[in-house]
C-alpha cells in the first residue's frame, strides 16, 4: 500500500506538469495527457537528482580557497581545480566527468569564478578497484567575490561546525573575535574565529 505523502507528491507533479503544459486544446485530449505525463515522468526525475545533490551538499565539507585555475584532466576527463587555500597551500579537488550534466554544468562555474574567492563543497568519492582510497570531488562552489567577503551566516555555520556543534563555544569564540552579528567578514576573520573554536575543544 502506497504511503499517503508519496501519493500527494505525484499528485502535486501531475498539477504542476498539467500547468506547464497548458490548457488542452478542444479535441487533442489524448496527446495533451502524453504531454503531461510526459513531462510528470520529467518532473519527477529533476526532483529526484534535485534531492540527491541537496543531500550530498548537507553532508559536505566546507573551506574557503581562492580559484585559481580550472583545467580537464585528459585521464578522467574530469574537471581539475587549483585552489590557494588562505595558509598559501595549494588544494586540487575534481568535478564528476565532462560529459555529464553536473560535470559540464560545474566546470562551467567554475571557470566563470577564476580569479575570485570560494566557498567550496567537498566530498569524497571512493576510487574504482581502491577500496581505501578516495578522490575529493567538488559538490558545489559559493562565490565570495575578489577580495573574499563572507556572509555572516555562512561563517557562523563554519564556525559552529569547528566548534563540534557546540553553539556555546561557537557563539563565545565569534564574541570574542569582536566579528559583527550580521553583514560579511574576510577571510582572515573567518580563518581565525574558527580556530578560536576549534582550539577552544582541545
Amino acid at each position: 500500500m502506497r504511503r499517503p505523502d508519496v501519493e500527494s507528491s505525484h499528485y502535486s507533479l501531475v498539477i504542476a506538469a498539467a500547468q506547464a503544459a497548458g490548457p488542452c486544446p478542444p479535441g487533442q485530449e489524448a496527446a495533451w495527457g502524453r504531454r503531461v505525463h510526459g513531462l510528470t515522468v520529467d518532473l519527477h526525475l529533476i526532483a529526484q537528482q534535485a534531492k540527491q545533490d541537496i543531500e550530498r551538499l548537507e553532508s559536505a565539507r566546507t573551506f574557503i580557497a581562492f580559484l585559481e585555475k580550472v583545467e580537464i584532466e585528459e585521464s578522467s576527463r574530469r574537471g581539475l581545480l587549483t585552489l590557494r587555500l588562505p595558509s598559501g597551500e595549494s588544494e586540487p579537488i575534481r568535478t564528476e566527468q565532462q560529459d555529464t550534466d553536473r560535470g559540464r554544468a560545474l566546470i562551467e562555474r567554475a571557470r566563470s569564478l577564476e580569479g575570485r574567492w570560494v566557498l567550496v563543497y567537498r566530498y569524497n568519492e571512493r576510487m574504482t578497484g581502491q577500496r581505501h582510497q578516495s578522490v575529493r570531488m567538488l559538490a558545489h562552489l559559493m562565490d565570495l567575490g575578489v577580495d573574499g567577503a563572507v556572509p555572516s551566516a555562512t561563517a557562523k555555520k563554519m564556525v559552529l561546525h569547528e566548534a563540534g556543534g557546540d553553539v556555546a563555544r561557537a557563539q563565545q569564540a565569534w564574541t570574542a573575535a569582536g566579528l559583527p552579528p550580521a553583514g560579511a567578514i574576510s577571510v582572515d576573520q573567518l580563518e581565525q574565529v574558527r580556530a578560536a573554536a576549534r582550539e577552544a575543544g582541545g
